[in-house]
């Protein structure tokens, strides 16, 4: 028997018991968690972007972020939250209804 998160369980649960399929709900996680990386990828690139320009504003230097690592760090947080979120995207998937219910 597959156990889910606790803050997704009753979402589950719900969404099984009104007919989503289990690749649907596994669709919606992994979704979720690409997104997140995206959005956590793109803003340590903002972020170290003004750190690195604004550290170099203060010493006077010239300063410059290669495009390719201007793109490497968001494919590469999407990766890696991809890779993160399959697992439990797939037990999510492979719970039932009345478990993720009774659980949250």
């Amino acid at each position: 028997m597959a156990t889910v998160a606790v803050q997704g369980r009753g979402e589950i649960g719900l969404r099984r018991a009104l007919g989503a399929r289990g690749g649907q709900i596994a669709a919606q996680f992994l979704l979720e968690a690409v997104l997140m990386g995206f959005v956590g990828g793109v803003a340590g690139l903002v972020m170290g972007g003004l750190t690195v320009y604004g550290y170099a504003f203060a010493q006077g230097w010239p300063a410059a972020v290669p495009l390719a690592m201007g793109v490497a760090g968001p494919v590469v947080s999407v990766l890696v939250a991809a890779l993160a979120g399959i697992y439990p995207a797939l037990r999510a998937a492979g719970s039932s209804p009345t478990d993720a219910l009774r659980s949250a």
